[in-house]
């Protein structure tokens, strides 16, 4: 598979649009999606939903020494490591390629006085610091699919996780879809978002197991996903002018990769799980 976006494509995504998505995607600082799973009742625990099944993966994965250290794959601004860092006694890392996203995770961090336990660190998840102290659970929320490589990202992640520690991997993955339309939607949320590694779920669980890693769960969350809402609805008019447009997409690529993901999902193109594995 040949990457269309190198990490610094990626870096550069995220410094330009990382203090949009925190201002404007309501999610209180954690920059992914919100879940409206079983039993949520508020917009707040929706954005949380899947920090708190991370929360629950983390009794699955005992430490010797007593202190959990659990590890961000692509951290954002550290906002899902401080919710499960003022629940749970934890020491946690995050790992981005962005210095804006090191920089406001700092403020974060420092807000919710977790300096002493949680860290954003500057770095790549296909190539991690030799530093990095071993993990008894990492995962990636909504990170995965920017890697440019699947198999280098397992083999590091295999490298980091002590055996017998958990694997949490919640992302996007390719479903069923092969007509012009949906090929065409699918590649507009890819080149708008920064996608490299849109996978099916057999395809990722065959690249884990070569890796070392067993699979033990999948939930599908799609269900659970707000699509069509009227605010997407405002969205999609938005972008209907913007592709008209001769010049600026490069500001915009994210609300129109946005657009075309609400499409793939309404479709059953795209799904949206929480995969998790065991490291062997």
């Amino acid at each position: 598979m040949t990457a269309r976006f190198d990490t610094a494509d990626i870096r550069r995504y995220y410094d330009r649009h990382s203090a949009t998505f925190v201002r404007y995607g309501q999610g209180g600082g954690a920059i992914h999606r919100a879940v409206w799973g079983p039993g949520t009742q508020t917009r707040d625990e929706a954005f949380h939903y899947v920090d708190d099944r991370i929360a629950e993966l983390i009794p699955r994965a005992p430490s010797p020494s007593g202190e959990t250290h659990v590890v961000d794959l692509g951290c954002g601004v550290g906002g899902s490591l401080c919710y499960l860092a003022r629940r749970l006694p934890i020491r946690g890392t995050g790992i981005t390629l962005s210095p804006a996203q090191v920089a406001m995770s700092r403020r974060v961090i420092a807000a919710a006085g977790l300096t002493e336990r949680v860290a954003c660190l500057e770095g790549d998840y296909g190539d991690l610091p030799g530093t990095l102290a071993p993990a008894d659970l990492a995962y990636a929320i909504e990170s995965f699919a920017h890697g440019p490589s699947p198999e280098r990202f397992f083999a590091q992640c295999h490298r980091l996780i002590k055996t017998g520690g958990v694997l949490a991997i919640c992302d996007d993955v390719r479903r069923e879809g092969t007509s012009p339309r949906a090929i065409s939607a699918v590649e507009e949320f890819k080149k708008g978002w920064h996608i490299n590694s849109l996978l099916e779920r057999d395809d990722l669980v065959s690249v884990a197991r070569t890796h070392g890693f067993q699979h033990e769960s999948t939930t599908d969350l799609t269900p659970f996903i707000e699509i069509k809402r009227a605010r997407d609805r405002v969205i999609a008019a938005y972008v209907a002018v913007l592709k008209r447009l001769p010049v600026g997409r490069d500001r915009f690529d994210y609300v129109i990769g946005g657009d075309a993901l609400q499409t793939c999902l309404a479709n059953g193109w795209i799904g949206y799980e929480l995969n998790v594995f065991r490291a062997r």
